[in-house]
């Protein structure tokens, strides 16, 4: 493994990471108040028509960082031995989980975007979400 795809897989983990944790501040922890507030919503009555929304997104955040768990496996377990079939079965399996990793990376980034350009305050957040993916992308790229 190169040192770009060993970067490319940290970095593709770090952004897995994060996604968990957005998952869990809006699919489970939402209607808590200090976690409400990370994302705007003052109070209780406002949290309540908000839930669904909020609980539906983290379920897409659970879903993107699970695509790029699924990327990264395929890499990781590629046969790279002298088994028969294997020097063919290694470099597709390993081209094919690279597909899916910056696939998914790809909506993260995305997604940060979208979040950095519609609510301008939130840049902090959308630099968590969208830099892990894009060096992902980038040393994953460059292999």
């Amino acid at each position: 493994m190169s040192g770009a795809s060993a970067l490319g897989l940290i970095a593709a983990g770090i952004a897995v990471a994060a996604h968990l944790a957005i998952f869990v501040l809006e699919s489970v922890l939402f209607t808590r108040p200090a976690v409400r507030r990370l994302f705007g919503v003052r109070s209780a009555d406002d949290s309540a028509p908000l839930r669904l929304f909020a609980r539906n997104q983290g379920v897409y955040n659970l879903g993107l960082a699970l695509v790029v768990v699924v990327g990264a496996a395929l890499i990781l377990t590629a046969p790279w031995g002298a088994l028969s079939g294997a020097e063919v079965a290694g470099p597709a399996q390993a081209a094919i989980g690279i597909g899916v990793l910056v696939a998914g990376c790809s909506v993260m980034v995305l997604a940060a975007l979208a979040l950095a350009v519609t609510a301008r305050r939130l840049w902090p957040a959308a630099l968590v979400q969208g830099v892990p993916p894009v060096i992902a992308i980038g040393a994953l790229l460059l292999l």
